[in-house]
């Protein structure tokens, strides 16, 4: 037998509900908020995430699926969207159309990292992205936007971390007193962050080797070396959520795991899934689009994680199992032809209906429709077909009442629906 590939996973029909509940709630939110969708390829040239998420990080250095395509190209599994988003946004010149564009994308992901609970090799992501608009109220209502969607969904123990990463006047001033902390504490440092913090030392505020956790406590803070521009614009941030009620957590060791971020950065937590809590996260990347060969755009958006989300959704009892409202218990040859055709109407007219041609008794008949969870039986036999009018019976309540065949979907919609 062949098997799944570890860290990849089959999402089976008793979970896909869940996931089309999560997903159409989000679409319906977001188009509220003024967001379109937009559809990606899974592949794309290994440069655009080299260049955007930084050569340095764990996901370029260790993670992407990257191989040789046609004329020795390196093509990669997309390990993230934005950078994708920000190619099509640049390429299809969505700019020259209307500067200020709000997208969002639902999708796989691909990174080969170890597999564990909640984690998958491919994964998938909601994200939304806003262009065009630099003020810091768009950057409160992306986190409002969120907290709203989880709030919706019943996700309990939410908190929001909140940090501002400076911009290119700021941020080296920072890197450097990093620098010379991380120098002083050297022996300390795991492998990898001996490795990053001369290439790139805000990486090792995000490692979660417990040596390194213990460095980077006494660490300089980039709320210190903040200009007078991103303090003003992270101090309208704060405000504007408080005018929305939406708590939140300075934490100055949050810098995300990619590089392309500036000023704003936030994750949504939650405390029902153990160590790994986040849910959502994002940020502004004022200077991404520039960056991959287009015009100067402020930018900012967030990636949901929807794996971890369908489990805690689960977990919540959420259950929209599509069960029938109606299965046909066809009884007798003579009745095959009649009740086929009954079923094919009654699911064009948009009530969900199983039918057995197997030939089985009533009582065998009776017993699939309970395993299925049927709604209601339509009991259809000789007699029936002769007396013009066909039983149906509520497996709730075990009541039965006469449908005429005559004009019968119509007879059904109206009962169904009283």
């Amino acid at each position: 037998m062949i098997q799944l590939i570890r860290g990849f996973k089959d999402i089976l029909p008793d979970e896909t509900e869940t996931w089309r509940y999560i997903e159409n709630m989000a679409i319906a939110l977001f188009q509220s908020f003024g967001f379109k969708e937009i559809r990606l390829p899974i592949v794309e040239k290994a440069e655009l995430f080299q260049r955007s998420i930084g050569e340095h990080t764990d996901i370029v250095e260790k993670e992407m699926y990257t191989f040789v395509g046609s004329k020795e190209q390196l093509i990669t599994l997309r390990p993230e969207a934005t950078a994708s988003v920000v190619r099509s946004y640049i390429q299809q010149k969505l700019y020259a159309q209307e500067p200020i564009q709000k997208l969002y994308t639902i999708g796989p992901m691909f990174r080969r990292e170890r597999p564990q609970k909640g984690r998958y090799r491919q994964f998938y992501q909601i994200n939304a992205e806003v262009f065009g608009i630099a003020s810091p109220y768009i950057d409160a209502q992306l986190i409002f936007m969120l907290w709203t969607f989880f709030e919706r969904l019943g996700i309990s123990g939410l908190s929001v971390q909140l940090n501002s990463l400076g911009c290119p006047a700021c941020r080296p001033a920072f890197k450097e007193a990093l620098s010379s902390h991380l120098a002083s504490k050297t022996g300390k440092l795991c492998a990898d962050c001996i490795r990053r913090q001369d290439k790139n030392p805000m990486r090792v505020l995000d490692c979660k080797v417990p040596s390194c956790q213990e460095v980077i406590g006494d660490a300089p803070s980039m709320k210190d070396y903040l200009c007078d521009e991103c303090a003003r614009h992270f101090d309208a941030v704060q405000s504007a959520l408080g005018l929305q009620g939406i708590p939140f957590v300075l934490n100055s060791r949050l810098v995300r795991g990619l590089d392309y971020y500036s000023r704003t950065a936030f994750e949504i937590q939650t405390n029902a899934l153990g160590a790994q809590n986040a849910i959502a996260g994002g940020g502004r990347y004022d200077m991404l689009v520039k960056m991959l060969g287009g015009p100067a755009q402020p930018a900012i958006g967030f990636a949901i994680g929807l794996d971890r989300l369908v489990s805690l959704v689960m977990q919540g009892k959420y259950e929209k199992e599509l069960t029938p409202d109606i299965f046909i218990a066809a009884l007798g040859e003579e009745t095959r032809e009649k009740t086929f055709e009954w079923s094919c109407a009654l699911s064009v007219a948009g009530i969900r209906t199983e039918i057995d041609f197997s030939g089985k008794s009533l009582k065998a008949l009776m017993k699939r429709a309970n395993r299925i969870n049927a709604a209601n039986v339509l009991i259809v036999g000789s007699q029936e077909i002769e007396a013009g009018a066909v039983v149906l019976r509520n497996m709730a309540t075990k009541e039965q009442v006469t449908i005429p065949i005559d004009g019968m979907v119509n007879h059904i919609k109206k009962h169904l629906a009283s």
